[in-house]
This record gives structure tokens, C-alpha cells and sequence, in this order.
């Protein structure tokens, strides 16, 4: 039998899925951690990391292309397979990492006009790219990029969603390090791209961590007590079960996971322990002590295990605001493309990317991470790139639709728009600063707090708020 690999290559994750070329089963599907983070965490710093570094751009291809042979002779070995029965491989991956999975320096991708080396299709062989593991004659596929900063990946999404073939207007947003953002309908299809950060990733968070067993993944706050109660991932059991201590004697309570930072920082704003700006309140102003100082802001404790030696788990003022950047990033470009649509709300969402499975809609929309929209027309479509890339491995004739498709879609370029830069500061509110939210205030009552002054939080979180305002 023959098989192929279609490969997400991400800048935090790489995710591969073996399939059966005969009829396109998946045999097995795994996942690595991108090497290039040691060089730095998001696209940009990788693209710095080139320019400051004779030679750092080869470093950073052999560091990938060394990560994908181990990857794939692990999902042969997974699947029960010899890897030199793998003899296509499709990829879909954003500019950067395209530029260094070929071995293109991607210096010219940070500065405008953040020009391509070459947007077409790629037809090559495996060898070419020292992808010696799988079968030494076997072919490679790269999706066509839509823009400078809108990627294969983003052609993924489209082939795999059809957003132009869509009779209503569609928000698909696949939700990674960097966002992919497409909007469109029959008429006409936009794109972008967001610079949102690992921070939904659970990087560049106190506790935060890979969604891996252990990790909070959901949260609730009771509104009246203040009381946490959570899930992780390995078990269905909430915090506040009977046999919850047994269920994650295991695994233990290791942090929190992307989608578990999420529900928790709109679950502060639900409760009242944050304010609109962002800001969480001292013990005094909330009304309980989870609420503890830090400096001279505030953590909420949502976990502490450090009398037997475990974690403490917090959420602290400085994830709270690694969240609004990544969050106000991901707003502004979809407000980007609402603007150059010339509407204000959109009939549906559908939030994309393996993470994006796993967000929770009305925490989203509380966060103020998507646009207002009836909770019943945001919908989840899994990891939509790595089912474009498995699409173009099985299917040829697909190859030729998103070639085509992408000269149709109309490119938005966030870094060089200034109105970005506007609906970024704006979107920094929880949920906004002065967008309306009329379908989530239908179902959800934020409580009007403001913890701006006095309680410890005035230094920092009062000049913070003022500057970005």
C-alpha cells in the first residue's frame, strides 16, 4: 500500500496525519512541538533571529527539517507501517515557515512590502528538502501562499471551509501563534493575518502549558462565592466531584492549557474579579481571598497544592494581559475585514485551528475574541488547515481549485493598515471598548466593575490603562 503525510506545519506545533492514498483513511495522526521556538516564539522573532544571525535561517531549516523526519518515522512507526511506503507528503504552513521549510532567508517577510520570495504552488522531491526518512523518491506538495503574511496554511483553510461558495456572510478564523483570518460569501472573499502570539497556546503565561493530560482545560466561577471549580484534560470529572482526586491521581494538576486560560479570564470578568479594562481587584474589592496580592497588582489562585509539595496555579495580571494583546490582535483583523466589507456584523463564525476545537463560544465572545453573533452560528471546524493539506494530498483536482481560488481572494495587509492599529487599542477592553455586543448581552450580565483606583492595583494597572487608552 501507499501512504501520504499531510503536514500543519505551525510556528509552535508541527501536526502530521498518515494517510492511506488508496482511499485517504488516516492512519494515525501526531504532533511535535516546532524546534525554531529556541530562536524565538513568534514569526517575527524568528525572522529578527535571521537578521541578526549570519547563517541563523539555515539553522532554523535544518532544525525543521530535522523535527519533521522524526516526526514522521514516529507516526510510521505508530501507524505499523515502513516509512518508505510514505511517497507524498502535502505541507500547509504561514510565509515564515514556508520561506524555511524550502530554505528561502525570510528577512524580506518583516518588512513591507513583506514580499514573497514566490506565492506559487511547489512541486518537489522529498530529497530536496532532506526529508530522507520517508521514501527516497517521494514527491512534495506546498499549497500556494495568499499574501506576504497570509500563508498556505490560510489556502488550507479556504479549500477546506469554501467560504466563497458560502450564499451567507462567514468569520472563519483559524485561531494559532499567528491567526489566519478569512470573511467572505459567493461575492467575494477577504483575507488576513493576525499577529496573536503562543499566549492561546498557554506560552507567555504564568502556569500556562501544552494541552497535555493534567492541564486545565475548562473553569468555572461561581458568580456569588467566587469559587473556582475546573476540569483536566485526562478526566470528565470537575474539581468539586466526588472521585475527582482519584480520577487525576495520575496525572496530577500540572497548569493551565490555552482554551483553560481562556475560560478563566472570561470567567473573572463574569464573576466580577475583573474589571473592563482588565484588571483584576484586591481581596477587599472582590470579596474573597483567592484574590491575593502580587507586586503591586493582583492573582486569582485557581488551584494551590504547594502545602504537599504540588503546584500553585494562578492567573496573574501579567497573563491577563498577554490574553488581551493576543485577543485584541485576533478582534482587530476580523474588524479589518468587516470594515473593508463595509458591514458591521457577520451571519456565522467558524473557529478553526486544533485549538479553536476546543474554545468555548460564549467564553470567546465574552473575551471579545470574535465579533458579536448569535452563539448558535459560531461553530467549531476542528483543525480546517490540516484537513486542507489531507484534501490536496488525496485529491489532484483540488490542488488546481485552490490555485485558483487563491487569485481570487482580495489580500488585507493588518501590518500596514492604520486603522489596525485603532480597533487593536479598542478591542483591548473586555470585551470592547465600543463595539456592541447586543447577542451576548441577550445571555450574559457583565457585572460593572472598576478596580482602577486604591487596593494596590492603582500603580501599574492605572498607568498601564492610561497609556494603551
Amino acid at each position: 500500500r501507499l501512504y501520504g503525510l499531510a503536514i500543519d506545519l505551525g510556528s509552535t506545533t508541527i501536526a502530521a496525519h498518515l494517510c492511506d492514498l488508496r482511499n485517504g483513511e488516516v492512519k494515525a495522526s501526531s504532533g511535535v512541538m516546532n524546534p525554531q521556538i529556541r530562536f524565538g516564539e513568534d514569526l517575527m522573532s524568528r525572522v529578527s533571529y535571521a537578521m541578526m544571525n549570519p547563517g541563523g535561517d539555515a539553522e532554523m531549516t535544518s532544525a525543521v527539517r530535522t523535527a519533521i523526519n522524526g516526526l514522521t518515522e514516529a507516526i510510521a512507526t505508530e501507524a505499523g507501517i515502513a516509512p518508505s511506503l510514505i511517497v507524498e507528503t502535502v505541507f500547509v504552513c504561514n510565509p515564515v515557515m514556508h520561506h524555511l521549510l524550502i530554505g528561502i532567508d525570510p528577512v524580506e517577510l518583516g518588512q513591507a512590502p513583506f514580499a514573497l520570495a514566490t506565492s506559487n504552488s511547489m512541486a518537489l522531491q522529498a530529497r530536496d528538502l532532506d526529508l530522507t526518512v520517508m521514501n527516497e523518491n517521494a514527491q512534495v506538495y506546498i499549497l500556494p501562499c495568499i499574501a506576504g503574511h497570509v500563508g498556505a496554511d490560510a489556502a488550507a483553510v479556504a479549500l477546506s471551509e469554501q467560504p466563497g461558495k458560502s450564499e451567507d456572510l462567514v468569520l472563519v478564523v483559524d485561531v494559532g501563534t499567528n491567526a489566519e483570518i478569512l470573511l467572505g460569501n459567493k461575492e467575494r472573499v477577504l483575507a488576513c493575518s493576525s499577529p496573536t502570539g503562543p499566549a492561546f497556546e498557554g506560552a507567555q503565561i504564568s502556569s500556562g502549558q501544552r494541552a497535555a493530560p493534567g492541564a486545565i482545560e475548562r473553569l468555572e466561577i461561581d458568580p456569588a462565592t467566587k469559587e473556582p471549580r475546573f476540569r483536566v484534560i485526562g478526566s470528565d470529572i470537575w474539581s468539586n466531584e466526588d472521585g475527582f482526586d482519584a480520577a487525576t491521581a495520575t496525572t496530577g494538576i500540572t497548569g493551565i492549557c490555552g482554551s483553560g486560560i481562556i475560560e478563566a479570564v472570561a470567567e473573572m470578568r463574569m464573576a466580577g474579579l475583573l474589571d473592563a479594562s482588565g484588571l483584576i481587584g484586591s481581596a477587599e474589592m472582590t470579596g474573597t481571598p483567592r484574590c491575593i496580592p502580587e507586586g503591586r497588582t493582583h492573582a486569582y489562585v485557581v488551584h494551590d497544592a504547594s502545602d504537599t509539595g504540588g503546584p500553585k496555579i494562578t492567573v496573574t495580571q501579567g497573563d491577563i494581559r498577554a490574553i488581551q494583546l493576543a485577543k485584541s490582535a485576533l478582534y482587530a483583523g476580523a474588524r479589518l475585514l468587516m470594515d473593508e466589507m463595509k458591514v458591521d456584523k457577520v451571519d456565522r463564525i467558524v473557529l478553526a485551528g486544533a485549538f479553536g476545537a476546543h474554545i468555548s463560544n460564549k467564553h470567546a465572545m465574552v473575551l471579545g475574541m470574535i465579533p458579536d453573533a448569535p452563539l448558535d452560528k459560531v461553530t467549531s471546524a476542528g483543525n480546517a488547515a490540516g484537513t486542507g493539506a489531507r484534501i490536496a494530498l488525496c485529491n489532484i483536482a483540488a490542488r488546481a481549485e485552490i490555485e485558483r481560488t487563491v487569485r481570487e481572494i482580495t489580500k488585507v495587509e493588518t501590518a500596514i493598515e492604520p486603522k489596525f492599529q485603532e480597533h487593536f487599542v479598542s478591542a483591548n477592553a473586555i470585551p470592547h471598548a465600543t463595539d456592541p455586543f447586543p447577542e451576548l448581552s441577550a445571555i450574559v450580565t457583565l457585572p460593572d466593575v472598576s478596580f482602577n483606583s486604591g487596593g494596590g492595583g492603582e500603580g501599574s494597572g492605572g498607568r498601564r490603562r492610561r497609556r494603551r487608552g
